[in-house]
């Protein structure tokens, strides 16, 4: 049966790789663009800005991909801006049916007017917290390091995530381009991470090949991994029938038997270049021979998009059905950073009534009709 946008928006959803400063609100930009005295902005006209940002991320490039963060970050700079920006993804999760969301950002990036890191994070974890009372959206933040900058840099950042586990911080990721910058130049930072016992996702297989999903992993320790793109190319498809894999390689083989969940952004992956389009992104492979993917956003603002359509080209693009589209999301609960009981009482008490709720609601639909 064909689901609508306004009914998978209903569903209750899942998102684990979503990025604060790729999200904002165009008239958020311009406001807060004002309120510091930033002219750079290439319009003042929300809609214009929007579609600025979305035809600067469709040039099939990673690196020009990240060159729009250049003005979101810049308005990012004061804990109001900080706190504001974060609150304002809560609600916007909460009108896409997201009922947990992890969101990533870079402290490092925010320090430009004089702020301190614990006072950036601190700011962010403020506005998710109240988002969380006024939306009734759980959250949890993620830490980025960039793997373009030095190891103690990466070391910080991990000192940091660890700082704040009991305040909101649920792990620790490397973003970033990856040309020229290998997982494992920051090993250091994961080794404190793993001795802390805490959560790691790295960026890996989206603008470079398997190795950096192997380094990632097998060097770095990564719990998750997102995009994941080119884990195809360690796998053999059939001649004729492109998505039949004939035999996996080790590394594909040990992410499917480990269950390492891989963080898949369909519209991002084609903006960017990793893949040339969605009939031939891998999601369709890996979920059709049981990875445990999820769905994702990246940057909202960026890509023009939200879980809801994410869910939608799926399954548009891959028949996915309703039952396909709650395996999704439970694969994300099931992988979210955040305590066991968390995880079971959200899965049993939130994402199981609410899909039995909508297959009630179509099974209703289906006899009427």
């Amino acid at each position: 049966m064909k689901l609508t946008e306004k009914f998978i928006r209903s569903l209750p959803k899942v998102l684990l790789h979503d990025h604060l400063d790729g999200g904002l609100r165009p008239q958020t930009l311009i406001e807060l663009a004002k309120d510091i005295g930033y002219d750079k902005l290439p319009t003042v006209d929300p809609g214009e800005l929007s579609e600025w940002f979305q035809r600067g991320a469709k040039r099939g490039s990673l690196p020009l991909y990240l060159e729009g963060f250049t003005h979101t970050i810049a308005i990012m700079q004061t804990e109001e801006a900080l706190e504001r920006v974060a609150y304002e993804m809560m609600e916007d999760m909460r009108d896409d049916g997201v009922v947990y969301v992890e969101t990533r950002f870079a402290p490092v990036f925010h320090t430009e007017r004089g702020l301190h890191w614990e006072e950036v994070v601190a700011a962010v974890l403020r506005g998710l917290e109240r988002g969380k009372k006024d939306f009734d959206v759980e959250y949890g933040l993620i830490i980025c390091a960039m793997r373009s900058m030095d190891m103690q840099h990466s070391r910080d950042m991990a000192e940091l995530a660890v700082d704040f586990r009991e305040r909101g911080v649920v792990g620790f990721d490397l973003a970033g381009e990856e040309g020229g910058y290998p997982p494992k130049k920051h090993v250091e930072a994961f080794h404190y991470i793993q001795r802390a016992n805490f959560n790691i996702t790295i960026h890996a297989g989206e603008g470079f090949g398997k190795e950096s999903i192997w380094q990632a992993i097998q060097w770095c320790g990564a719990h998750r991994i997102g995009h994941a793109t080119r884990l195809i190319e360690d796998m053999k498809l059939a001649d004729g029938d492109p998505t039949e894999v004939v035999s996996m390689g080790y590394l594909a083989q040990y992410v499917l038997d480990k269950r390492i969940p891989l963080e898949i952004c369909l519209t991002s992956n084609v903006d960017t270049g990793a893949v040339k389009s969605i009939e031939e992104h891998p999601f369709g492979i890996y979920f059709r021979y049981k990875f445990r993917v999820t769905l994702n956003t990246d940057d909202r603002l960026m890509s023009n998009t939200a879980l809801t359509k994410e869910l939608k080209l799926a399954h548009d693009e891959f028949k996915l059905s309703l039952h396909d589209i709650e395996k999704l999301t439970i694969n994300a609960m099931k992988s979210a950073f955040i305590p066991y009981k968390q995880r079971i009482d959200l899965i049993y008490n939130v994402i199981k009534p609410g899909y039995q709720k909508a297959r009630a609601s179509l099974n209703k639909k289906t006899s009427k009709g």
